[in-house]
């Protein structure tokens, strides 16, 4: 994101840290792959280790881009930087996997300054300055779940897409994001257990039987906490999921897989652990997503 934000010629504060940040600050950051390459030195990069370093006061927006384990100190580190960080036409923009994000940064603005966005996008890291944009299927689409100013977006996305970063604003966002969660939900986890690529869980048929039941449990969970998605039953959702929505993924490597082999947290908890959370909190079973959210959470025990 911040590749293609410089591209459009936007100022960017970037903030890192450790061999991430070391290695901005020596080789600028570089954007390969499915989009156009772009390369930015590193005389044009600001990056800091904390957002209150930057010296700079009412940012148009903020992206929360890091893994969903850093949002307790992210959150804690921007309250630091008081009132006045963002503008009153502003907002803080959650770019992130998973689901209730949001509730950690409540302290920091009002709910309607919060906006959410949903990627489509899958890539790689090969080194920390370098992003590889391998898969796309969908533009990044940016909404409020709290009644939020949709108008306050435009300059952002417009932004994004001149740096060939397609993006959108939706005013259902919350019917996409429960389409992400059902997505990552019943491959981040079980590829990354596995260790294969999205094609190898669609060829199995025990891989597909676990599936569909981590999927139809997502459903009953979705009903009883009152929420929706873009398919009304789990059944619809499945046919389009291995017809459609998997195979142009087919190659793709989850980020709960990249995790597990770089031996940090996962973001399982925003994933499966969002569905067991809202399963016991309305009575719903969910034994398939336990068990993957169990065996994932051993799995990074024993690292």
């Amino acid at each position: 994101m911040a590749a293609a934000l410089y591209d459009g010629d936007v100022e960017v504060d970037l903030i890192a840290r450790g061999a991430t940040r070391e290695s901005i600050v020596k080789n600028g950051i570089i954007r390969k792959g499915i989009f156009k390459d772009i390369s930015i030195p590193a005389q044009k990069v600001r990056v800091f280790e904390h957002p209150g370093e930057t010296g700079v006061r009412g940012y148009d927006y903020v992206l929360i881009s890091a893994k969903t384990t850093g949002n307790a100190e992210i959150a804690e580190q921007l309250g630091k930087c008081g009132q006045g960080l963002v503008n009153a036409s502003g907002g803080l923009v959650l770019c992130q996997n998973g689901f209730r994000n949001e509730q950690y940064y409540f302290k920091v603005l009002d709910k309607r300054q919060i906006y959410t966005a949903s990627f489509a996008i899958g890539f790689q890291r090969p080194e920390p300055y370098i992003s590889q944009v391998t898969v796309f299927s969908s533009p990044i689409t940016i909404g409020s779940l709290f009644d939020g100013d949709l108008q306050h977006l435009n300059p952002l996305v417009k932004a994004l897409e001149n740096g060939d970063l397609p993006a959108r604003v939706s005013q259902t966002i919350e019917k996409i994001l429960w389409a992400k969660m059902l997505y990552n939900c019943a491959l981040n986890p079980l590829s990354a257990l596995l260790k294969v690529n999205y094609g190898g869980l669609g060829k199995s048929p025990d891989a597909v039987f676990i599936m569909n039941h981590l999927i139809e449990e997502i459903f009953r969970v979705m009903k009883a906490a009152g929420f929706s998605t873009l398919w009304n039953d789990a059944a619809a959702y499945k046919k389009q999921f291995y017809e459609k929505i998997l195979p142009p993924t087919y190659e793709h490597r989850s980020s709960t897989l990249q995790d597990m082999e770089r031996r940090i947290k996962t973001e399982i908890d925003s994933l499966n652990g969002v569905i067991v959370d809202l399963g016991e909190e309305y009575h719903v079973d969910v034994p398939y997503n336990t068990m993957i959210l169990r065996m994932i959470k051993t799995m990074q025990s024993l690292y």
